[in-house]
């Protein structure tokens, strides 16, 4: 297993390289770069970026000669603003430049926020892992059991109700229902108890441990409780369609004849086999998460994390940021995939990766 694992490590460096090609490539096509978002200001004709894109007019890429907002500025202080940014320098040139300091997370300074990206990505960083492995471990804890139980219940009263909340929590967004939990419990009309700004109070750092993790998960309940309602659904239904598939075999029939409990072929035989499928969701869930599904419930609660941050640099065409962030999430994505992987063979040691490899 172990030179299993060193293979894999080995693996993420042209995994890697190869995404951070493909993005950087794709964002020098792409119109509204930093040098006429500063153009603009100075112009004081600066809009979203997405109002240029829609719009059709701003620049034709970041890597290109002289753009549309540049027509009729001073050709020097345009040559001094790419100086500035480091796009004086060929594409290929500030791609190797960028790789160098990524190997050392020398992420460079911010555009728009004028501090180191590796600073930015540090504070943010806890809040979006705070909401995603929260999110996955109590989505995960509530939907194996029910979906077992699901399954062993198959057709039954159980079944039809459980089925009947997982489709209106399956068809209710994510940020729709963060909005009622306001409305409802952080004083937007009804109840006051929960707060809705920020992942700790102001005052944490006088408060003693006890207090500390109590005001922690105060903070984040709703927001926890608005993603994992609308992400336990699917793989409730997951769960259980694997343990129907698993129940129906020839083992389970087997194991039932020699006069095993149900418990023990539930749980001894049926479980290993059924959970290899939950598993291998387990990457997509966290990682989907991180990037997308957390976003909105960033904003309505007013948390920082990593992907609010991501968002307004895309926006903003704050390149530092959007790779940083990019490099940042698919190092998580690479390594929670080993980690799934090292999963299976502890759930079902058959799985052998060294002797497949």
């Amino acid at each position: 297993m172990l030179a299993y694992i060193v293979r894999r490590l080995l693996l993420m460096i042209p995994t890697l390289f190869a995404i951070m090609v493909v993005n950087f490539a794709v964002i020098q096509a792409a119109p509204g770069g930093p040098v006429d978002q500063i153009i603009a200001q100075l112009k004081g004709t600066a809009v979203s970026a997405t109002a240029r894109v829609s719009g059709g007019g701003g620049d034709v890429g970041a890597s290109s000669g002289q753009t549309r907002g540049s027509r009729g500025f001073d050709p020097a202080i345009i040559e001094q603003i790419k100086k500035q940014y480091g796009f004086d320098k060929p594409p290929l040139e500030r791609f190797a430049l960028m790789m160098r300091d990524y190997l050392t997370f020398n992420f460079g300074r911010s555009y728009t926020h004028d501090r180191p990206v590796v600073q930015l990505i540090a504070e943010r960083l806890p809040i979006s892992i705070s909401l995603g492995v929260w999110t996955t471990l109590i989505g995960y804890a509530i939907s194996i059991p029910l979906g077992i139980r699901k399954a062993v219940k198959d057709g039954t009263r159980f079944d039809v109700w459980t089925s009947f909340v997982i489709i209106v929590g399956y068809s209710i967004p994510s940020f729709l229902f963060a909005v009622m939990l306001v409305v409802l419990f952080a004083g937007g009309t009804y109840f006051s108890w929960f707060p809705l700004r920020g992942l700790i109070s102001d005052d944490w750092a006088s408060f003693d441990w006890p207090h500390r993790i109590l005001d922690y998960f105060w903070h984040i309940t709703l927001p926890v409780t608005a993603l994992v309602v609308g992400s336990f659904a699917g793989l409730t239904m997951l769960t259980k369609n694997s343990f129907l598939e698993e129940i129906n075999k020839q083992y389970v029939v087997t194991a039932r004849a020699k006069g095993l409990s149900e418990r023990r072929v539930l749980y001894g035989h049926v479980f290993r086999n059924a959970m290899l499928l939950v598993i291998a969701n387990f990457p997509a869930a966290l990682i989907g998460i991180l990037f997308t599904g957390a976003l909105l419930i960033e904003v309505i609660f007013s948390l920082d994390g990593l992907g609010l941050l991501g968002y307004e640099a895309a926006i903003n065409r704050d390149y530092p940021i959007m790779f940083a962030t990019l490099y940042v999430f698919t190092l998580i994505g690479l390594v929670v995939t080993l980690i799934r992987d090292i999963s299976f063979t502890m759930v079902d040691p058959r799985i052998d990766f060294e002797a497949r490899g």
